[in-house]
């Protein structure tokens, strides 16, 4: 295992300060588009404020798993967090097959959130989770063929040689199938958060919800752990699309902080842009959606291996 830097740490609470500041901009930038006022940029911020301050209700019919399913939540996207090289260099916490971590680590947080919303007894809940865990069986395969690319292209395990100076050295000859992983995972970026044209996260039609029906019976402080945990993960997809497309191992590390929250805003700006044009496709359409961003890291991982 990797030792711990103070530039990596750096780089962490950067983005960690700057994560609830990502849906405002998407939302600035959708109210833009489409000629509306909109909320402030910094409102998840206020938003968190006033949550935590507030007191927490629970149902009887709820059980512990459902108390600290907000908790686990955010506690495994901090922990996967420790794995990005998010100064260009190198990550936190590091050791070869890391990546396998990550992906569990998503994948326990998303556990939680669902087990949460199946112990109050709703059937709309209910209705909510297997729609998530469904898509989510879509989700990751298309995650682990952009890992398998990335592993091909640097000849490491690791998500810091994957996204550091091994990926830095070998862009120039595999620009094409880097770019391909970078629009695979931009796509579930849009899934995993559940974004349009997956989900709608301002949605209140009780046929169409995914995500926002899962926690609809949180409230308080639960809330905003769910709320900020859905920012950072917003922020460590963010940081993967940066981090294959925008190598930055050869900046200063200043630069190369700067250049990733530079760049979470630019995806922030894209998801948008998205948002903006295009509508919520069908259920039925967005695991075709998921086989397409699969498709494209394939492609990559074919180009790879020629």
């Amino acid at each position: 295992m990797g030792l711990v830097s103070w530039t990596a740490l750096a780089a962490l609470a950067a983005v960690l300060l700057t994560a609830p500041l990502l849906p405002g901009i998407v939302v600035r930038t959708k109210s833009f588009l489409t000629g509306r006022r909109g909320a402030p940029v910094l409102q998840l911020y206020y938003d968190l404020w006033k949550l935590f301050r507030k007191g927490t209700v629970y149902s009887t019919t709820t059980t512990w798993v459902f108390r600290a399913a907000p908790v686990v939540v955010l506690a495994t996207l901090l922990t996967a967090a420790l794995f990005l090289p998010l100064d260009g260099r190198a990550a936190p916490v590091h050791f070869a097959g890391d990546l396998l971590a990550f992906a569990g680590l998503l994948a326990l947080g998303r556990f939680a959130l669902v087990l949460g919303g199946l112990d109050t007894g709703s059937s709309f809940e209910g209705m909510g989770a297997s729609r998530e865990v469904t898509f989510a069986s879509f989700a990751e395969p298309a995650l682990f063929l952009c890992f398998i690319a990335l592993v091909l292209a640097t000849g490491d395990l690791s998500l810091s040689d994957m996204l550091g100076a091994p990926l830095a050295a070998v862009w120039p000859r595999a620009a094409a199938a880097l770019t391909l992983v970078g629009a695979s995972l931009f796509v579930l970026l849009l899934a995993e958060n559940s974004r349009v044209p997956v989900d709608d996260p301002a949605t209140h039609l009780e046929l169409t919800m995914i995500h926002e029906v899962i926690v609809l019976d949180h409230g308080g402080p639960d809330l905003a752990l769910i709320q900020l945990g859905g920012a950072l993960k917003l922020a460590i997809f963010g940081a993967l699309v940066v981090g294959v497309l925008v190598p930055r191992a050869g900046l200063g590390v200043a630069a190369a902080i700067a250049a990733l929250l530079v760049g979470l805003g630019v995806v922030a700006v894209l998801v948008g842009v998205v948002e903006s044009v295009m509508a919520r496709l069908r259920l039925t359409r967005v695991p075709q959606l998921l086989v397409g961003a699969a498709a494209l890291a394939l492609f990559a991982v074919i180009l790879l291996l020629r």
